[in-house]
């Protein structure tokens, strides 16, 4: 009996604060399952109208899957949330873009049919896990020249996109980051963050003084407001000797979770749930793994291309911001200019943290956000690189568009 391929919607999304990583980070005591249980927690509470017992899966992706972000986290999560025993769960690695695949994956099922409802999402805690803890690359990357030594070391890929793009400078990269801690901090100051965050309470403690106490994080912790291009000059390039990639005009380590309602229109409209954004298209691209920063290129023209779409069809872009000199690349290639009004307009990882595969449901949040404030933009799209040559992009269609009203 052949089946409808179904209309897919963007229901809801949240996420925790993110944290910096590390012992003096807020969720150094903090497992990071329970991040994940927050978000789900969360979720339901502001779909009142979502039984639980009608989700049809649990998909959460982590880079680093062990210890508390090991045990097939998406069914684990599920059980310690309260969702009833009969909803499964799995877990997903597609390293930064984890989250994002959670949602790409669940989408086609809702697609196809075989579930309503699914909640997608990730987790990162990069202090208790940093990345490529415990993995063991084969021999055979390097003695057989499969993939330059520096596609191991995300910091030594962006060097050599800068490599690519000799006019992306690293003045201009660290403009870039400027604005993102500018937008950042802006966006906080008119609310438009806080209403997605789950605060979070934490168990904290003071070498210093020998103490244990709890306190309430409502807010990310790697923001840097106030930033100034004076700040990241004098910045060390860590990475290469005179190089162009630093701390400051890159995302950091962190820790935090995120989490999304993902069903079919249909089922959304009909449980009363809302309708955030409508799913057009999704690819998965693969580019040299040295130059990870590259991949959303790519990624970008097939997702357009089965849409039926062109670059100039999006109104607004969510571009996540692993480093400064692969958002531009992105740019420099479709002839945006760095300060586009389009493109991450309440800043981007730099300034809130990119806890791996957790980063590509925050996207989605932020320009769920967007469309709701903007009806006159249709089409807009969520992107970002992913470790060991991949690129990803999802493009969105606005509910709340209004055309020529």
């Amino acid at each position: 009996m052949p089946r409808t391929v179904r209309d897919v919607v963007f229901v809801d999304g949240v996420r925790t604060p993110f944290g910096k990583a590390g012992p003096k980070g807020i969720y150094h005591e903090t497992r990071a399952d329970d991040l994940v249980v927050k978000a789900i927690r969360e979720l339901l509470r502001r779909n009142p109208g979502l039984d639980p017992k009608k989700i049809d899966e649990v998909a959460i992706a982590a880079t680093t899957q062990i210890g508390d972000q090991g045990l097939t986290i998406g069914r684990t999560a599920g059980i310690l949330a309260g969702l009833p025993q009969s909803v499964p769960g799995y877990s997903i690695d597609r390293m930064c873009a984890g989250a994002l695949t959670a949602v790409t994956a669940v989408a086609g099922s809702v697609a196809f049919g075989a579930y309503d409802v699914a909640i997608a999402g990730g987790v990162e805690h990069m202090g208790r896990h940093p990345m490529g803890e415990g993995v063991d690359p084969n021999p055979r990357f390097v003695s057989e020249k499969l993939v330059d030594e520096s596609a191991l070391f995300m910091g030594m890929t962006a060097e050599n996109l800068h490599d690519r793009y000799p006019q992306i400078t690293k003045q201009r990269a660290d403009e870039y980051a400027v604005r993102s801690q500018e937008k950042a901090a802006k966006a906080y100051a008119n609310g438009k963050i806080q209403a997605d965050l789950v605060p979070i309470s934490v168990r904290r403690t003071s070498p210093e003084a020998g103490e244990t106490g709890w306190g309430l994080v409502t807010a990310d912790e790697p923001m840097r407001p106030g930033t100034t291009l004076e700040n990241l000059s004098g910045l060390k390039t860590p990475f290469r000797v005179h190089g162009r990639v630093t701390a400051g005009n890159a995302a950091g380590l962190n820790d935090g979770a995120t989490a999304s309602l993902i069903a079919s229109e249909d089922f959304a409209r009909e449980n009363d749930l809302p309708v955030k954004m409508r799913l057009v298209s999704y690819s998965f691209v693969g580019v040299e793994p040295e130059v990870m920063g590259y991949g959303p290129i790519p990624a970008t023209e097939k997702a357009l291309a089965q849409a039926g779409l062109s670059i100039s069809d999006i109104g607004l872009f969510e571009v996540n911001e692993a480093f400064a000199v692969q958002v531009l690349a992105f740019l420099d290639h479709y002839g945006i200019a760095d300060d586009d009004a389009r493109v991450n307009q309440y800043g981007g990882a730099i300034a809130f943290g990119h806890p791996l595969a957790s980063s590509g449901v925050r996207l989605m949040t932020q320009l769920a956000r967007q469309f709701e404030e903007q009806p006159h933009v249709r089409y807009g799209l969520t992107t970002m690189c992913v470790g060991f040559g991949m690129g990803a992009t999802v493009i969105w269609e606005n509910p709340h568009f209004e055309g020529d009203k």
